[in-house]
């Protein structure tokens, strides 16, 4: 365009500029509301103490600042205060409330709630139970009835599977107290429920098309059926736990929750057939505004999946005009709003993963795009570029919480990252179009089922290449410097992209890394699994407890089998364990016996014993059973005998009983009849403790007097129910916790870990562990090996 003559200037102050400084005002106040919430959760009232010493700073520097950033600082202090403040009221409401006191007396209650959870099916200690959260309206209780409110976590029987999401119920059971703050009891034991009012029309849509889903692929094999439900809409019931090992070695289990991805392939994809139909400016806002809310009602409408929700709202932002700027700005509004109406999703892991990878994202995301677009197909580039900018912001939180870094997680997720968006809107597709033809789902399904197929083969591949995940550490020093290392990572990547040639270098290494080359180096330097020289293994069996005791060549005493005979069998394979000359059952809860089958199996295996307490009977019939079909005596094992097996002398503690005694038929009394056994081998004294309670471990405390032992296997998963005084009076070196990723029961309790913590103990758990080995050293010293 000329005026006057002469070209107009080009001022260079584009919105869409690439020199355009970002705006960091929104940044700033998310940031102080997530660090309020923070401070309010471990502080309480005395958070309120910092923000009067920010006020007074302020205040002593308010004349010398510019009227811009005194205003932004201001609106920072308002921020923070209304997190504390919302912290510490919702803290308040649930400490106040009446069902907490009723809970602390273990009273039985009638309530009246409506069901805000998808029923999901667990071992409990009476068999199959049921868990499923409610909101509640009405408590009945010791003849009061009273109006309250608050989040309840019911564990009922089986006839709780019925219950649809949005429906109001009446709840029979016990209260109990709970380890989450945000739960203010639990009803256990809790009979079937009574229906009062069916749910609302759109949780009744919702629930139609989460089932057509599950119907276009039950064709398919079982891993392809499981993980294409988790993949458009966090239903994971049926997803085989094998796949999670392996997707949890990988780095692909986000793919296995609702997360930001799975809206921003689902809105995307409606975005896009909304343009090739016509449709065009605020009318697509419309559009997307009506996928975020259908995909809510599709996920559930649950803290997880509204934080994915506005996570991949943002992300959306990312890769539009003025991506960072405009990203940055709905990320910095998200984690404020957020925090400020669900006040626990500060301290909450997943929150900090979700928020690292939608920065990573919005900050990384374009510029890896860009730069790898200019030597492949577009689309292609975004698909490599999202998920290593997610992985790259999140490694120091994973490392941070699990102790490792896996070598195989960029790789494996850019590899499947191709195949993720096709199986997300194929298997959606198939949920609505089966709901009017059920044979074009059956297709959609199948095309989807062929695309998980890929991602189920990358994650299978790279979760069994040697040192897929290495130990790095979770103390501050290894997190930060893993945090810069990250962080040059990213600043040089981009640039480096650019190049074909160097590109192509990068393709080599990751190549590299894919086939194991680093893993198989690693391993070769830091030692390979089994760990020479290990005396026990906390087996990952998932919730429940198996141990390997090592007593000789291929030679180890079990100590309980856990909840799935696959997963002990594949633990011992990996030790390589062929003689079994005793099994010890610690009690009969299904999450220590229900994995026997896969001892016995192909194992010489000289005796099983037990508890005297024959509770609950499924449990004492199935192991009966297993081992009368491999002609395995079962004994009792007898109360303070002492004896050597192998290279390990194994003395019993616990319990006191001459003979077999049946117990309620419920399973309620079988923690404190758990064999507690003392074992001193390879110059180690290791305690392991069943699911013992605090009245049978003041039983073994009176025993045994001040003891003082080298490992502990921590009671009952790590639960808040112990006797943490005399825990912490035996100052284990390392102390196990046998636990399953993501469990209902808020295992294992904080302040067990850090009381454990606080003595000196080396806690390892093998929910994040995997696979945990103690080593003697030769000098009485123990040190710990895992394997993911």
């Amino acid at each position: 365009m000329v005026r006057s003559g002469r070209p107009e200037q080009d001022t260079g102050r584009r919105p869409n500029s690439r020199t355009t400084a970002p705006d960091l005002r929104m940044p700033a106040l998310g940031a102080a509301a997530w660090l309020g919430g923070i401070v309010a959760h471990h502080s309480g009232r005395l958070g309120y103490a910092g923000l009067v010493g920010l006020a007074g700073l302020l205040w002593v520097s308010a004349p010398r600042l510019p009227p811009g950033r005194l205003r932004l600082l201001l609106a920072v202090l308002l921020v923070a205060a209304a997190a504390v403040t919302g912290t510490v009221l919702r803290h308040d409401a649930v400490r106040a409330s009446p069902l907490r006191d009723l809970a602390a007396e273990r009273a039985t209650a009638d309530l009246v709630g409506t069901v805000v959870s998808d029923p999901r099916r667990i071992d409990g200690v009476a068999g199959p139970q049921v868990v499923v959260r409610l909101r509640v309206r009405e408590v009945t209780s010791r003849g009061h009835r009273l109006r309250t409110g608050g989040s309840v976590v019911v564990i009922g029987a089986p006839g709780w599977t019925e219950a649809a999401l949005g429906e109001r119920v009446l709840a029979e059971g016990r209260l109990a107290t709970s380890d989450d703050p945000g739960t203010t009891a639990l009803l256990t034991g809790a009979r079937d429920p009574t229906r009062i009012r069916g749910p609302d029309p759109w949780w009744r849509g919702s629930a139609a098309v989460r089932a057509s889903i599950r119907r276009a692929v039950e064709h398919r094999p079982p891993d392809q059926a499981g993980l294409v439900p988790a993949l458009v809409d966090g239903d994971d019931a049926g997803l085989p736990d094998a796949v999670e090992r392996d997707f949890r070695t990988t780095g692909l289990t986000h793919l296995t929750a609702v997360s930001g991805t799975n809206l921003t392939l689902v809105v995307g994809s409606l975005l896009l057939l909304a343009r090739a139909v016509g449709v065009r400016r605020r009318w697509l806002a419309v559009v997307g505004l009506a996928g975020i809310a259908g995909f809510v009602l599709l996920a559930r409408t649950e803290p997880s999946v509204l934080r994915a929700a506005v996570m991949g709202t943002v992300g959306l932002f990312a890769f539009g005009p003025d991506g960072r700027r405009r990203g940055l700005r709905a990320l910095g509004v998200a984690v404020a709003g957020l925090v400020l109406v669900q006040p626990d999703l500060a301290v909450a892991a997943g929150f900090a993963l979700s928020v690292l990878a939608t920065a990573g994202i919005v900050l990384l995301g374009p510029s890896l795009a860009r730069a790898l677009a200019r030597w492949m197909p577009r689309g292609l580039a975004d698909a490599i570029a999202v998920p290593t900018a997610a992985q790259l912001a999140c490694t120091p939180v994973i490392a941070g919480l699990s102790g490792e870094v896996s070598l195989v997680a960029v790789g494996a997720n850019l590899l499947a990252g191709p195949a993720v968006g096709p199986a997300t809107v194929l298997g959606l597709a198939g949920g609505l179009v089966g709901l009017v033809w059920p044979w074009a789902g059956r297709l959609c399904g199948t095309l989807a089922g062929w695309s998980v197929g890929w991602i189920i083969a990358v994650a299978e591949h790279a979760a069994d290449l040697p040192g897929a995940a290495i130990g790095w550490g979770s103390g501050a020093g290894a997190v930060a410097a893993l945090t810069g290392l990250c962080l040059l990572v990213g600043v040089t990547l981009a640039r480096l992209l650019r190049h074909r040639a160097l590109g192509a270098l990068l393709a080599v290494l990751l190549l590299l890394v894919v086939l194991g080359v680093p893993g198989r180096l690693w391993s070769a330097a830091a030692g390979r699994w089994p760990a020479p020289g290990w005396v026990l293994v906390a087996c990952d069996v998932g919730q429940g407890d198996a141990l390997a005791l090592a007593v000789g060549p291929r030679t180890a005493v079990v100590v309980d089998t856990g909840p799935d005979p696959r997963a002990v069998d594949g633990c011992l394979d990996r030790l390589g364990v062929e003689q079994v000359p005793l099994v010890i059952l610690t009690h009969f809860h299904a999450d220590h016996v229900d994995g026997i089958d896969g001892v016995l199996d192909g194992r010489s295996v000289g005796a099983v014993e037990t508890t005297a307490l024959a509770d609950p009977p499924g449990g004492v019939a199935l192991v009966r059973r297993a081992a009368a079909a491999q002609g395995v005596p079962v004994s009792l094992a007898s109360y303070a005998t002492t004896r050597r097996i192998g290279t390990a002398t194994i003395q019993v503690l616990h319990p006191d009983l001459p003979e077999q005694v049946d117990g309620p038929g419920d399973g309620s009394t079988a923690n404190d009849a758990s064999v507690v056994v003392l074992v001193e081998v390879a110059g180690l004294r290791v305690l392991l403790t069943g699911d013992l309670e605090p009245p049978g471990q003041a039983e073994v405390a009176a025993l045994v007097g001040d003891l003082d032992i080298d490992v502990l296997k921590v009671p009952h998963h790590g639960s808040s129910h112990q006797d943490l005084d005399w825990l912490t009076s035996l100052r284990p070196e390392v102390a196990l916790i046998s636990v399953g990723a993501d469990n209902d029961y808020g295992h294992p309790s904080a302040q067990v870990v850090r009381g454990l913590e606080g003595v000196g103990a080396q806690v390892l758990r093998t929910d994040r562990d995997g696979d945990v080995a103690v080593v003697a050293d030769g000098a009485g010293e123990a040190r710990v090996v895992t394997r993911r």
